[in-house]
């Protein structure tokens, strides 16, 4: 049987994550986090919200899950994000041990590929899941914030 719960269903559900951001004024990336198909943690960007450099959606959802959790390693777990972590989150991934992350579109300016950053050796990743829907919420969301200054 068929199981209706793969990357392209909780990409979904990070893209959701994502227009939350959008309507908060914040650069729309959201991100879930899942063990055995079941979503434990969610975030968005809240830089803008918190004054705070560091409160990325993947660093929001690291800590929801680590509490959920109880501990500080992610492993058995996936991260969705709809834009390639940047080089602070892939940071923060690779202490947490996660074990996968999928993202949407790549960050070719400031993702943790072009900066040389690395992963946990054990991490598997994905990308391109639903990149065009992830990089369109980012055009739209520049082109807005261009429109009003």
């Amino acid at each position: 049987m068929l199981s209706p719960f793969n990357d392209e269903y909780f990409m979904k559900k990070a893209l959701q994550e994502a227009e939350y951001a959008f309507e908060k004024g914040e650069i729309p990336v959201g991100v879930v986090v899942v063990i055995k198909d079941k979503i434990i943690a969610r975030g968005y960007n809240l830089t803008e919200t918190l004054n705070d450099v560091t409160a990325h959606a993947e660093m929001q959802a690291i800590t929801a899950a680590s509490n959920f959790l109880g501990g500080k390693y992610l492993t058995g777990c996936t991260m969705y994000i709809t834009l390639e972590p940047c080089q602070m989150c892939a940071g923060a991934l690779y202490w947490s041990q996660i074990s996968k992350i999928v993202f949407g579109t790549p960050d070719l300016q400031r993702g943790y590929r072009k900066t040389g950053v690395q992963l946990h050796p054990k991490t598997e990743v994905v990308s391109g899941i639903m990149a065009a829907e992830a990089s369109e919420l980012l055009k739209r969301f520049f082109i807005e914030k261009r429109n009003l200054n």
